[in-house]
């Protein structure tokens, strides 16, 4: 019965994200036509749903399994919550992340202050996307990013080893 009800409660979820995919779909399709004007809030609300829609489809299922539902669910409202501004900025640590990693990365130390630094940067970085922030989902994390090819990729295009280099520097980090 508990089985039921769980999956009963994930149709429920996807049905709601079907249902705000197809109203972002039918006003930005009515706005390119013409019909009606979209706000940068609405378009902005549109951009958002679909980073939230994109990533439950990359990684929904594995990453609910790991964090459980609600720890996604917070996430993900979280993010709709987001003003342009704060995406903006997360954007610009985003940004700032990888190039401080990229240096500290030539430096071959994980424990230095440039590694440490993309450290805080990434924990800045992550805490825009789930504030619940612990040592623990730091470390477990990018330990998942080094077993993950899709995660690793993402480090890898950095430099070769980066993804490695990121996590040794986390756990110095986390210590």
């Amino acid at each position: 019965m508990q089985a039921f009800a769980n999956h009963l409660a994930d149709l429920r979820r996807r049905r709601k994200r079907l249902d705000a995919l197809i109203r972002n779909g039918s006003a930005s399709v009515a706005a390119m036509n013409g019909e009606v004007k979209m706000t940068d809030q609405e378009k902005f609300k549109g951009f958002k749903q679909s980073l939230v829609d994109e990533n439950e489809k990359k990684y929904g299922a594995e990453v609910r399994a790991k964090y459980g539902d609600q720890a996604v669910d917070e996430s993900n409202a979280h993010v709709m919550g987001m003003t342009k501004a704060q995406y903006e900025e997360s954007e610009k640590i985003g940004r700032e992340f990888e190039r401080t990693l990229k240096a500290a990365f030539d430096t071959g130390d994980p424990a230095g202050a440039l590694a440490q630094k993309a450290c805080e940067l990434h924990k800045l970085w992550l805490c825009v996307f789930y504030p619940k922030y612990s040592k623990a989902y730091h470390k477990g994390l990018v330990e998942m990013y080094l077993e993950d090819d899709r995660f690793a990729a993402n480090f890898e295009k950095i430099a070769l080893g980066c993804t490695q280099f990121l996590r040794d520097a986390v756990n110095v980090y986390c210590e």
